[in-house]
């Protein structure tokens, strides 16, 4: 009897020892196959995240490519009449310009190079004088020309600057300033009246004297940049209209300013919120 009953303890013992050592051996599976499954987990995410940075750099890469692509397009220079070149940015602004000009005009403006005069004109003009019969500005071939009357600068007969020029001289001034590359010569003209006085011997003298008085103005009491500035006389030898009535000899006594810009830098600076 008692050697039944060990017998009994032992098969149990036993047995339960077996059941833990299967259990066990369980777990140690399953604990190696979670393991597995996360190191494979963890390669997959791994391959992921090289994959995902790749394919960042890609867009990144094509949104540099598109980016270099419109600034290229918006700095694209297109030929206007084989005399100059002008980007696109420019032809925009030059467009948005144009919409303030006077119609008549505008509808006279056959060619890129008629809209571009029209739009450099406007602006230029809006932005040194407010009085358009005593200035008046025009392009040839992207040279722009502005003509003042003396009637804004000297008085009859002087080359004597006078203060009624502070204003629009003011505002020639930053123009020019404003592009040191840019050169400006400064051309008297007068009516074909003769002069002879202790001051001034004729034509001739009058209108290189005027000026040298604008020029020596812009560098004295504008600060204008010497080496910008060219002084010329042209006496009564290129007349706007013939020399028989007052109104067209008025026109005829003028100071010209001649300017080559780059046209780009020349919108860029006559650029304002109001145009």
């Amino acid at each position: 009897m008692k050697k039944s009953a060990v017998a009994g303890i032992v098969s149990i013992t036993l047995l339960a020892s077996c059941v833990s050592k299967k259990k066990y051996v369980a777990l140690e599976d399953n604990l190696a196959q979670t393991t597995s499954m996360l190191t494979k987990t963890q390669v997959e995410k791994e391959e992921l995240e090289g994959k995902f940075a790749k394919i960042e750099a890609r867009v990144a890469e094509y949104n540099a490519k598109i980016n270099s692509l419109k600034e290229i397009n918006d700095t694209q220079y297109t030929s206007v009449d084989d005399v100059a070149v002008m980007s696109n940015n420019t032809k925009a602004n030059m467009r948005k310009t144009l919409k303030n000009v006077d119609p008549a005009k505008l509808a006279a403006a056959t060619t890129l190079q008629d809209s571009m005069n029209l739009a450099v004109s406007y602006k230029l003009q809006q932005s040194i004088s407010d009085d358009n019969d005593d200035v008046n500005v025009s392009i040839d071939k992207t040279v722009v020309m502005i003509n003042i009357s003396d009637e804004l600068l000297f008085n009859t007969a002087s080359y004597r600057v006078s203060n009624k020029a502070d204003k629009i001289l003011s505002k020639l001034a930053e123009v020019i300033k404003s592009e040191p590359s840019m050169e400006v010569m400064v051309e008297g003209h007068t009516d074909a009246r003769t002069i002879n006085t202790p001051m001034v011997t004729d034509n001739w003298d009058l209108s290189v004297k005027r000026a040298t008085s604008i020029v020596r103005e812009l560098q004295k009491s504008y600060d204008v940049n010497p080496k910008q500035l060219i002084a010329a006389g042209r006496s009564s030898y290129l007349p706007l209209a013939e020399n028989d009535t007052k109104e067209n000899m008025a026109k005829n006594r003028r100071t010209k300013i001649v300017i080559l810009p780059n046209l780009d830098k020349f919108f860029a600076l006559l650029d304002t919120e109001s145009l």
